[in-house]
């Protein structure tokens, strides 16, 4: 019996044994498959079956100003057939409703072939050994088809049956569209794969793109993956709306200036940037480059281009001047040494030739005076040059703006107790006319603003606000970089001196009638060193800013590089582009007009009045009356007659007199209009003849005339 049950524990330990190395192998291979191999076999099962992939949420809009449409996602369809439907029975797929289908798919989609060819072509997708063979099972139909051609074809025979009976595949593909085309493309920007994001698009991708949804997607043969449902599983939520700063009419105008401007000159580039004054918000930025295949928005110049400009920089020169307690006396004269003079080894010369050995300071301003500028600058600080750079810092000009379309080069300033500046004795007087130093052509319109709003830098900024359905989610608001960049009274003087380069100085060739214009002009040689020039001189035209001059609203700059014929100074080449976008602004925009009632209206002169103006006497008090016009009655027979004559008198006065009327002779109808004199001329049995248009001034008949039916003539003026 001992050795029986010894046995039976011998065999038992043995099956347990087996089992527990059994489970170890099992769970090593558990192991494998689920933690190891884990990826690999995921890859492979969604590989052969069924997986998730992501849907793409309906992108958000980027709107100007006004609410106009710059970008927006519009939604287009791709249709394919699946042939293997699982509902999808040879009662459905009758050879009636295939040589429909074929019809229909020739007639509306795709004439290309027959309605037979296609008939006969859907029937070999549907043969079982074929589609199988070929791993047809999502065949394209058509593809970014609008929602109403989409809808139309899934009414076709078979089609309308739906995805499971009748292999109708209808997917969503969302394009990005801009309404006005090229306007604001560089600022509008894009989002590409493969490619740095741009602009707007790229700036705020993250609140535009939305959050995508997920959707589960079939393997099918031909390694084709199809959606499982029409709609995902998990729903994309859309991206929000980006609401700019546009105006799309100043949009339009400075993009449409700056490209005649730049076909006129056959320039390389430019570009034109308009800022409102008191908050900063940028109103256009227009970028036109010539490419082989035309004129394009290729590169954002003015945020990305860092240049030296010229004589535009002259302001900053003057106003640093100024706040050193200079240039008190704009009438006072200074050498300009016949526009020509030698400072250490370099010869500095005037742009235009002039040949006076003396101008104002507001003149060597005005008339944009190399010689002038830098002689006054190294009078002023060549003892102490870093005096110089701390106002232009004290100007913002060394701070970058941060608009947010991203791709803005940080200015370069340099500074004389910076090794690395590379200063020498020629920098102050040659940055002092605007070289040695870069500046994007935004960040000194910041500048100019500053000075057209009493002092006060405004950041520039391109987004208002981000919106959900209308509704508002974050609002961005007018920030100050800087309370004051210099004194009230440099402000004001610096105010002087732009309206006079308007008024008599570079640029009075775009001087308005009905508005000011305050600015620069600025002429900047780009290869003036000698290793350089030798390639041919190429130069950069610029005018910078602001109109009203007398209360500002917009401030503009106009760059535009390379100009080969029709001149190439910024008066000649930028100016006119200025006046353009300040003339049509005007015209547009209320807010530059004074109200036409804001001063009490003067006293009109004699000559202004309307004297020796004749007719009934109640018309004529009406018509006073209604123009606001004051006037004294005289009763010589103490009474007032029917009719009356307006007479000036004490040269600002009207006196109402009353005008006898016989009622046999003729009477006298001068200062009457043609209605009242022919009424009385025709009720005495005269017959009229008139001569000219306006009031009657002279009659052929003298007053008191016996009246016998005679013709009489009217002269009128």
């Amino acid at each position: 019996m001992l050795n029986i049950k010894n046995e039976v524990l011998v065999r038992a330990y043995l099956v347990a044994a087996g089992l527990v190395g059994l489970a170890f192998v099992i769970f090593l291979r558990m192991f494998q498959l689920s933690v190891k191999d884990a990826a690999k076999w995921e890859a492979k099962a969604d590989s052969l079956y069924v997986k998730w992939v992501d849907a793409p949420s309906q992108r958000g809009n980027i709107l100007a100003d006004d609410g106009s449409l710059l970008a927006t996602s519009l939604p287009f369809f791709d249709v394919h057939f699946d042939a293997k439907a699982e509902g999808l029975t040879d009662q459905i797929f009758n050879d009636q409703a295939v040589d429909s289908l074929g019809w229909l798919i020739s007639t509306y989609v795709d004439q290309q072939y027959t309605p037979g060819a296609y008939a006969a072509w859907l029937r070999r997708l549907r043969d079982s050994t074929e589609a199988t063979a070929r791993g047809i099972r999502y065949v394209p139909i058509a593809k970014n088809l609008p929602y109403a051609k989409a809808m139309q074809i899934k009414n076709f025979p078979i089609f309308r049956e739906g995805r499971y009976k009748g292999g109708f595949i209808m997917e969503q593909v969302n394009k990005r569209e801009r309404p006005f085309k090229l306007l604001a493309q560089r600022t509008i920007g894009y989002t590409r794969e493969g490619a740095l994001p741009v602009g707007l698009e790229g700036s705020f991708n993250n609140v535009l793109e939305g959050n995508e949804g997920k959707q589960l997607m079939i393997r099918v043969p031909g390694d084709v993956y199809i959606p499982i449902n029409d709609l995902a599983e998990i729903e994309p939520e859309a991206g929000d709306d980006v609401v700019t700063t546009l105006d799309i009419n100043i949009q339009d105008v400075a993009e449409n200036s700056l490209l005649s401007a730049c076909q006129t000159h056959n320039a390389d580039h430019g570009c034109a940037i308009v800022m409102e004054v008191k908050t900063g918000k940028i109103r256009a930025m227009a970028n036109i480059g010539r490419t082989p295949d035309g004129w394009w928005e290729t590169y954002n110049y003015a945020v990305g281009e860092r240049v030296e400009p010229g004589s535009m920089f002259k302001l900053a020169s003057f106003m640093a001047m100024m706040e050193e307690g200079k240039l008190d006396n704009f009438d006072e004269k200074i050498p300009v040494y016949g526009g020509k003079v030698n400072i250490y080894d370099e010869e500095l010369v005037d742009a235009v030739p002039h040949g006076l050995d003396s101008m104002t300071i507001k003149q060597v301003f005005a008339q944009s005076s190399n010689v002038g500028t830098a002689t006054l600058t190294q009078q002023f600080f060549k003892g102490n040059p870093s005096a110089f750079y701390e106002h232009l810092l004290d100007f913002g000009l060394h701070l970058p703006t941060d608009i947010e379309v991203g791709g803005e080069e940080a200015p370069i300033v340099k500074n004389p107790k910076d090794p690395k500046s590379e200063w020498s004795g020629t920098t102050l007087p040659w940055m002092s006319i605007g070289y040695e130093l870069l500046l994007t052509p935004m960040q000194l319109l910041t500048f100019y603003n500053a000075v057209a709003n009493n002092g006060r830098m405004m950041k520039p900024y391109l987004v208002q606000r981000t919106e959900r359905y209308g509704e508002v989610i974050k609002e961005f608001h007018p920030t100050v970089v800087k309370k004051s960049i210099a004194s009230n009274s440099t402000i004001k003087k610096a105010h002087e001196l732009l309206r006079e380069v308007v008024i008599s100085g570079t640029a009075k060739n775009i001087m308005p009638a009905n508005y000011t214009i305050a600015g620069k002009t600025g002429t900047a040689q780009l290869n003036y060193h000698k290793f350089q020039a030798s390639k041919g001189i190429r130069h950069q035209a610029g005018f910078c800013g602001f109109f009203p001059a007398d209360n500002p609203v917009y401030s503009c700059i106009v760059v535009i590089s390379e100009p080969e014929r029709g001149g190439y100074h910024g008066a000649e080449v930028a100016a006119p582009v200025f006046r353009a976008i300040a003339d049509r602004c005007f015209a547009m925009k209320a807010e530059l007009h004074p109200p036409i009632n804001k001063n009490k209206a003067p006293k009109l002169a004699s000559s202004q009045l309307p004297t020796y103006d004749a007719g009934l006497r109640k018309d004529v008090k009406e018509s006073l009356r209604w123009l606001g016009l004051d006037f004294f009655r005289v009763d010589e027979k103490g009474e007032d007659s029917e009719w009356s004559v307006i007479v000036a008198q004490s040269g600002d006065s009207l006196v109402m007199k009353n005008r006898v009327v016989p009622d046999k002779t003729i009477p006298s109808v001068v200062g009457m209009g043609l209605k009242d004199a022919m009424y009385l001329l025709e009720n005495r049995g005269c017959k009229v003849r008139v001569v000219g248009v306006g009031k009657v001034r002279r009659q052929s008949i003298s007053p008191g005339s016996h009246a016998s039916g005679q013709t009489c003539v009217l002269y009128l003026e």
